[in-house]
């Protein structure tokens, strides 16, 4: 076997998280060589691909579940505002590649669609205006509606509302700054942008061990296309696998993981290209889980992008797999199960009785009560319009807190080890969105000493994403609205604008 390759970083994992991250550590340091090595034929193929996740550009929008309402009717906003800021940092960043011409026409990755609550009851149309009223004085939100007129409603989503029996209280939020992201098609042109800076992007790359010796990190690999081994070197490294996360730093004795455990849940959408319908709905419609329902159940009908052509998705529904990738080992729930983490899958299945009587509920689903649920959406559904396609394979993260078995189900979780040295990525919602500022937040938790250095540079990379680094709101919402025009994300009729 050759010698091993000497690197400054070696990211694994060829998703959007890795793709990000390269990207900022060839701006911040062009001097360092750098490695991401996926084990796909190609980039952004797992839970980056536009097939394996809804493609809604989160910002706090719309989703009912970054807005909890207390039993006084308050709303909790705090998630929903933060989430938001996030994706401005993602927008910033994107616009400034966008504007160095090294990361293509943008309508190829990001599209403007609007992003609308829906709720649905009573208690749902409560909870949407309470929640619109909270989220109204922050710059982000100003433009968001709030209506419970028929004939409003009729003209925002007419599929949804040009045929809907009258009796049940209904009101939409809208907002026009909303996005759809395909992460696949952005994941492959951050790396075509580290290529171009003399980074190493390895394909059909799996790693197979991962030690630390004399305070250097060693990967070896094995070759998926022939076979040989490889062997890297660096004294960073960054784990962005998705599922295949925690199993890899199992593996490699990371003692910060001992205790995590993992639960894969699958996901299904019911899709449509027919045009009419298509035409029809060009939006994001959020909806609230079901009384007693987990947050992760929440239902919404997208408009989607994908190769150029246009679709409908409705989900999602959870389906079961033991494998922790889409493209993974039947084997891997059992591998995950260690002598550590054995009182928190206990734990969490005790704990999350609701989330487990949920799941069983979904795989017994019927296709007529998979339409059903499409039709407090859609009234005029009809079954042979639509089919269900899988979606992608997440893995909830399970670790103790306050004595409880918690499932982490939103967020992104950063573990670090060995003084930073390695850092690595558990969690999945809202993900994608938040790269920019997860990984700001990945260099703080690494490069400690070198972020002073690096924060000029930061401050122009990815504004916002950083505890120390965030703007005033008005001045948020003046660099995000120039981002969103040099992205092309501005609608028609809004001044100084480019037409979408």
């Amino acid at each position: 076997m050759a010698g091993p390759e000497e690197f400054d970083a070696v990211l694994v994992g060829g998703g959007i998280m890795s793709a990000t991250l390269a990207t900022m550590l060839g701006e911040l340091e062009p001097g360092w060589r750098i490695a991401v090595v996926e084990r796909l034929d190609e980039a952004g193929l797992e839970s980056s691909s536009a097939w394996n996740n809804a493609g809604t550009g989160h910002a706090g929008l719309c989703e009912f579940n970054y807005t909890p309402r207390g039993p006084d009717g308050t709303v909790d906003v705090s998630r929903a505002v933060e989430i938001g800021e996030q994706f401005a940092a993602s927008l910033l960043f994107w616009a400034r590649l966008t504007t160095a011409g090294v990361l293509g026409p943008p309508g190829d990755f990001v599209r403007p669609v609007p992003h609308l609550g829906f709720g649905r009851g009573a208690e749902g149309v409560a909870h949407l205006r309470a929640r619109h009223e909270a989220l109204g004085g922050h710059p982000l939100f100003a433009d968001t509606e709030f209506s419970d007129d028929p004939a409003v409603l009729r003209d925002w989503v007419p599929l949804m509302f040009a045929d809907r029996p009258p009796g049940e209280p209904v009101a939409l939020t809208r907002s026009t700054r909303g996005t759809d992201v395909d992460f696949g098609v952005l994941t492959r042109r951050l790396l075509d942008v580290v290529r171009g800076r003399g980074g190493d992007v390895r394909l059909q790359q799996e790693v197979t061990s991962l030690h630390r010796r004399n305070d250097i990190w060693h990967v070896e690999l094995r070759d998926r296309r022939t076979g040989a081994p490889r062997r890297m070197r660096a004294p960073f490294v960054f784990v962005g696998t998705g599922g295949g996360t925690l199993p890899l730093l199992q593996r490699a004795g990371v003692p910060e993981v001992r205790r995590y455990g993992a639960f894969p849940i699958s996901g299904r959408f019911l899709r449509t290209a027919r045009p009419d319908l298509v035409a029809a709905h060009r939006a994001k419609v959020y909806g609230h889980a079901e009384p007693g329902a987990p947050t992760i159940s929440v239902p919404h009908l997208d408009h989607r992008t994908v190769d150029g052509r246009e679709y409908l998705l409705f989900g999602p529904f959870a389906a079961f797999s033991p494998r922790f990738l889409r493209t993974g080992r039947r084997t891997d729930l059992l591998r995950s199960v260690r002598p550590g983490n054995l009182p928190v899958l206990a734990a969490s299945a005790r704990d999350n009785r609701s989330l487990m009587a949920y799941l069983v509920r979904q795989l017994a689903q019927t296709p007529a009560a998979r339409t059903a649920a499409l039709r407090t959406f859609l009234p005029t559904v009809r079954p042979e319009d639509w089919e269900l396609v899988p979606a992608g394979q997440r893995v909830q993260v399970l670790k103790t807190s306050g004595g409880r078995g918690a499932m982490v189900g939103f967020g992104t979780e950063i573990v670090t080890s060995a003084g930073g040295s390695l850092a690595a990525l558990l969690g999945a919602s809202p993900g994608a969105s938040t790269a920019a500022a997860t990984m700001v937040d990945v260099l703080a938790a690494s490069f400690p000493a070198r972020m002073s250095d690096w924060a000029a540079r930061l401050h122009e990379i990815a504004p916002t994403a950083g505890a120390g680094d965030r703007l005033d709101p008005a001045d948020l919402t003046a660099r995000t609205d120039e981002a969103r025009r040099i992205l092309g994300l501005v609608p028609d009729g809004v001044p100084g604008g480019d037409p979408a």
